[in-house]
């Protein structure tokens, strides 16, 4: 069972168990939590960068023109 600055992490066959210290503020235990979500979803993708990179801008493009105009006048 290591313990790290706060945390103690227990890991059996089927699962990892981490404890934090209660003093952690809720954003950051957020920030964590979705971190590790976020490598969950995206273990077994075989996407590229480039294609993600691709994939971001064009939602980015498709976004701006229907709000552009709440922005600029």
């Amino acid at each position: 069972m290591p313990y790290i600055y706060g945390m103690q992490v227990e890991r059996s066959d089927k699962e990892i168990v981490v404890r934090i210290t209660e003093n952690l503020d809720s954003k950051r235990l957020q920030g964590i939590l979705d971190l590790i979500r976020y490598g969950e979803l995206t273990a077994k993708s075989e996407a590229t960068q480039a294609e993600a990179d691709e994939l971001a801008s064009s939602i980015n493009k498709s976004w701006w023109a229907k709000n552009k105009s709440r922005f600029t006048q």
